[in-house]
């Protein structure tokens, strides 16, 4: 058992910060901008709460953080009130955030001139896989830091894995984000032909699915997808800003992107229609719908 807190409860923060308590048995300190969600998660699950992510770090062996972006990432852990403030000197954070690898390596380093180890350590999954506790998590900082904190991390991951350095962990995620923008608008596309030409969907990608155009977007998602039901998963302004930060980086590293940067400005277009919050296989609903 460690002692160790969590930085921001969210749709995936929440059950998260749970598991560590339940399944990893370690004693759980969280913080939450709106404190009334901190509150209600420590009466759930027994931990404790804190006003200021400086007082849930203060003691902990390892400090989770999994928050929006790169802003609100650098307004927990910097200033007088920030992770760093209150995290002692070889203690780990390991921030399961969807950020840039240039403010992982950012704070990599104002880590590491107070002794403390950071990990980025997004998370694929989705909410489901955060209330089952069955992310993978890809891993990117030192090895010996990394160590520290895997067990904690396998509370609720069913995969964890250190791809590399610092930043190696949001690269990772990147690529995770590239791969089902493409998945999910080619499986838009089979859909809407399969319903055009008449064919019984149920029964199309129950076929296929065991083929290889089998994938998890496909057995998840191509049911939901043929009834035009996108209200739940993972939303389009989250994949949105994802995706931004894959073009970004791409822009970088001089990789081409052209069909992820055609499927985000198609995810413009669903949020045009209202599908801000819609889960991210209603790219289908630009074709069923046109």
């Amino acid at each position: 058992m460690a002692k160790v807190a969590f930085i921001g409860l969210g749709v995936m923060g929440y059950p998260m910060a749970g598991h560590l308590k339940t399944k990893g048995g370690h004693d759980v300190t969280v913080y939450n901008r709106t404190a009334a969600k901190a509150e209600k998660w420590a009466g759930e699950f027994g931990g404790s709460f804190k006003t200021t992510p400086r007082e849930a770090s203060e003691g902990c062996e390892i400090v989770f953080s999994c928050v929006g972006n790169d802003d609100d990432l650098r307004s927990i852990m910097l200033g007088d009130d920030g992770i760093l403030a209150g995290i002692a000197s070889g203690s780990v954070i390991v921030d399961n955030t969807t950020a840039s690898a240039e403010v992982a390596r950012e704070l990599y380093e104002a880590a590491k001139e107070k002794g403390v180890g950071f990990i980025d350590a997004p998370v694929s999954g989705g909410q489901a896989g955060a209330e089952n506790g069955v992310l993978t998590v890809m891993c990117g900082g030192d090895e010996a830091e990394y160590a520290k904190a895997e067990a904690a991390i396998m509370s609720f991951a069913r995969a964890s894995r250190l791809m590399g350095g610092s930043g190696a962990g949001q690269l990772t995620k990147m690529v995770n984000q590239i791969c089902i923008a493409g998945l999910l608008q080619g499986l838009s596309e089979g859909v809407n032909f399969g319903k055009r030409a008449g064919l019984d969907m149920d029964a199309v990608i129950d076929v296929i699915s065991k083929g290889a155009a089998g994938s998890w977007q496909m057995e998840n998602r191509a049911g939901t997808m043929s009834k035009g039901e996108f209200d739940f998963g993972f939303a389009v302004d989250w994949m949105r800003k994802d995706l931004a930060i894959c073009l970004g980086e791409a822009e970088n590293n001089g990789a081409r992107l052209p069909v992820t940067a055609l499927v985000d400005q198609f995810y413009a277009q669903v949020q045009a229609r209202g599908g801000n919050r819609w889960d991210t296989s209603s790219l289908v609903h630009l074709l069923m719908n046109d």
